[in-house]
């Protein structure tokens, strides 16, 4: 099967604060991932379920009130998730009039998706809905085992720290995505080590040690 198919699409999830203005920057983010994970057919109404879905929260929960937008596959499905603590504001669907414009983001997410839902925890409701992507029901959507291609991305790593001249900068790279890019490559590389024996803690103790010992040299 064609590996764009079935390329791994891992789950993600952003914390923001409930905000008129984080709408937009919401919706470039999915926009974002959805063309990494070559899913461009689903982004308009992958954003619009996300714009409404959002704006459910700041009209009935509350201005800046914490929310998290999670985005994942279930099967051939993008499900869209936006978690708050809004326990008692349950989304409805209504019939709403022709000049109204309250109760018209479910109605919206209702006619767009192919299914949405209310999950109330115990600290929070999570309100769901899904899209068909119409990639096949038996693609895999996980991530590559921990460990693949570390082995490649040490020596890649390597070969570049020796090519480099000390103290060069790379290329910019946006902050959120570096610091999303650098918590994946540790974990992995602890995951590795963690399978061929090693201690994590440990590992995690040395490379501070080394971190503080670099930022001292380099601080003088």
């Amino acid at each position: 099967m064609d590996c764009i198919v079935c390329m791994p699409r891992k789950p993600w999830d952003l914390p923001f604060l409930a905000e008129p203005q984080e709408v937009a920057a919401l919706r470039r983010i999915l926009r974002l991932h959805l063309e990494v994970w070559r899913l461009p057919e689903v982004v308009d109404v992958a954003q619009l379920c996300a714009s409404e879905l959002v704006s459910n929260v700041i009209n009935h929960v509350g201005l800046e009130t914490p929310t998290t937008l999670a985005v994942s596959m279930n099967g051939s499905y993008l499900r869209i998730e936006v978690h708050d603590p809004g326990t008692r504001a349950l989304p409805t669907l209504v019939q709403a009039g022709l000049g109204s414009e309250a109760g018209r983001g479910v109605t919206l997410v209702d006619a767009v998706a192919d299914r949405w839902g209310v999950e109330l925890r115990a600290d929070r409701k999570v309100t769901w809905c899904e899209m068909d992507t119409g990639l096949p029901s038996i693609c895999v959507h996980t991530v590559r085992p921990p460990t693949a291609g570390i082995d490649e991305l040490l020596n890649s790593y390597r070969a570049m720290k020796a090519s480099s001249p000390s103290g060069a900068e790379s290329e910019p790279l946006a902050l959120t995505a570096a610091e999303e890019a650098a918590v994946d490559i540790i974990a992995d590389l602890l995951r590795w080590m963690q399978a061929h024996g090693r201690d994590a803690d440990d590992l995690l103790d040395r490379a501070q040690t080394h971190f503080e010992a670099e930022v001292e040299k380099f601080t003088r």
